[in-house]
């Protein structure tokens, strides 16, 4: 499965998705996790971190439209939707 965590757009949202470690366990389970560019640099970790847990650094473009399943803290806001794909599961935290 390929696993897309793009960089959280809500106000004042900061966290990502998936931390460096957890990213390094998707890809030991046999995924491939497509980072978007900063997604963690709120949450205080750099795109070398996920790179060195061997996920790729990507676009939010690329996150978006090349993945099977996204993980996000927050819902999808209404500028998110047309990223969205058909069949694309999202992984969430729903408040």
């Amino acid at each position: 499965m390929i696993i897309g965590v793009p960089k959280e757009i809500k106000v004042e949202e900061f966290r990502v998705g998936i931390t460096p470690p957890g990213a390094r366990e998707l890809v030991r389970a046999g995924h491939r996790v497509l980072v978007e560019t900063g997604a963690g640099e709120g949450s205080g970790f750099r795109d070398d971190e996920y790179a060195k847990a061997g996920a790729a650094i990507r676009s939010r473009e690329e996150v978006f439209g090349t993945t099977d399943m996204i993980i996000k803290v927050k819902e999808p806001l209404p500028r998110e939707f047309e990223l969205l794909l058909t069949g694309q599961a999202i992984f969430t935290y729903l408040h």
